[in-house]
């Protein structure tokens, strides 16, 4: 497809060089300076045609360690200059038109070689106007229909000098040069639109109609709160977008880089040459004070895990407890300071909550794969549980060996009309005396109604 664009671009640019070269030869010939103009209108052609063929051919160049969003601009800084230039061109025509309307007629006047160079250039135009439109259909591209644009524009201009130089030949020898103002106005005109646009480009101006339509984008996909600051560029084809988006503050890593990714394809859905990173946020509107709390609590150095965050209310006060699990052989005084980092952050982050009480449990990491069965833990266990007759029934009792770690897994059965409360009381008794039995071991005990 790349290679599609550049060769009828090369097509183009040929095509409308040679009207100019045309024009220009057959200008002086037959001193028409309407002809002449139109002929650096062609040129001005010739170098939008030639910068649209060069930015094709950067588009495909990769980014590098200078240029960290592409080539892109050349084409913008091409078509300043070259519109500086065809301003400047431009206006030495208009001083020249003026300044012949003013003088005698001159001795050779334009005529039927003037028209015929004229008559070239606009079937030049349709020439290049069919070739475009076809290319358009099939392959698509900015850069093709901008040179679509200039050949309707040229074939305009065209059709303007040719009228002024038959009204020569009927003996209206000002008509010529009346044309040529026309032209050089049109061609001012032309230039200094080319560049007000490439110098806003090289500003990197953007349209903030394309902004909003981005933001909304965002705050419509799924899971995304609000949308933050968003910093959009423009280099060649390419849409460069910056987009922080808010997500809640629980949210998972997994969670939000899935959302990241959402809001990255919808962006593109809109707009297909736009090249998007997405940076995410917490936002904590609206999210539960546990969940809130857990996520502090984790970000706390030491801290291997929180669990059972609890947050009541009392007399207008509000108070949390939380389990916080903390390396096993780390010293009393240590696992302390840890807590005090905890209850600082909350109380800086949640000033509403007057007091946190922190349960610090040690945390033991049980590996996935347990090597060989312990009959005789097993065994002693059991023997603990026949003690407990409010235990109705001992199912398996599993215990795995891995290096100095023992994995105890226990099924038991209890009266179905016991308590929750009680049950829990009870499989926490059991799991601290076997574990004064059984040093380094890691216990779940399994509740069932009898």
């Amino acid at each position: 497809m790349f290679v599609q664009r550049t060769k009828v671009l090369q097509i183009s640019l040929l095509a409308i060089f040679s009207a100019f070269v045309v024009e220009l030869i057959f200008g002086l010939i037959s001193n028409s300076l309407a002809l002449i103009t139109d002929s650096i209108h062609a040129l001005l052609d010739s170098v939008v045609t030639l910068v649209l063929l060069l930015a094709a051919r950067l588009a495909i160049k990769p980014a590098d360690a200078e240029h960290t969003y592409g080539h892109g601009k050349i084409e913008s800084l091409g078509g300043l200059i070259g519109g500086i230039a065809i301003f400047l061109i431009a206006c030495f025509f208009i001083y020249e038109s003026i300044n012949r309307l003013q003088s005698p007629p001159p001795n050779i006047l334009p005529g039927l070689f003037a028209i015929i160079g004229g008559l070239y250039t606009i079937g030049i135009d349709f020439f290049r106007i069919i070739i475009l439109r076809r290319s358009i259909k099939k392959i698509g591209g900015v850069t093709l229909k901008a040179d679509f644009y200039h050949a309707f524009m040229d074939l305009g201009s065209t059709i303007v000098a040719i009228v002024g130089i038959v009204l020569v030949s009927y003996g209206l020898y000002f008509g010529d040069f009346v044309a040529a103002l026309i032209l050089g106005v049109l061609l001012a005109v032309l230039s200094v639109k080319l560049v007000y646009k490439t110098a806003l480009d090289l500003t990197d101006v953007i349209s903030p109609e394309l902004v909003k339509n981005v933001r909304e984008i965002s705050i419509l996909t799924e899971g995304v709160i609000d949308a933050g600051p968003i910093l959009m560029r423009r280099s060649g084809e390419i849409i460069f977008a910056d987009v922080t988006i808010s997500l809640r503050g629980d949210t998972s890593f997994k969670k939000a880089h899935e959302i990241s990714d959402n809001v990255e394809k919808n962006i593109k859905k809109k707009i297909p040459n736009a090249s998007t990173i997405i940076h995410f946020e917490p936002n904590w509107k609206d999210v539960p004070l546990d969940a809130k709390i857990s996520e502090i609590a984790k970000g706390v150095k030491g801290v291997k895990g929180v669990h059972n965050v609890i947050t009541h209310k009392t007399k207008g006060k509000i108070y949390s407890n939380l389990h916080v699990m903390v390396n096993r052989e780390i010293n009393l005084e240590t696992a302390h300071k840890i807590s005090e980092i905890i209850e600082q952050k909350i109380q800086e982050h949640i000033p509403d909550i007057t007091h946190s009480t922190i349960h610090l449990e040690p945390f033991i990491t049980v590996p996935k794969n347990f090597n060989v069965e312990d009959i005789e833990t097993e065994e002693k266990i059991k023997t603990i549980l026949e003690k407990y007759p409010d235990i109705k029934k001992i199912g398996r009792i599993l215990s795995l060996k891995f290096e100095n770690i023992l994995k105890i897994d226990i099924d038991c059965s209890f009266d179905k009309d016991l308590s929750i409360e009680k049950v829990h009381d009870l499989t926490s008794e059991i799991e601290h005396i076997i574990r004064a039995e059984i040093k380094n071991s890691v216990i779940t005990i399994h509740p069932e109604p009898n």
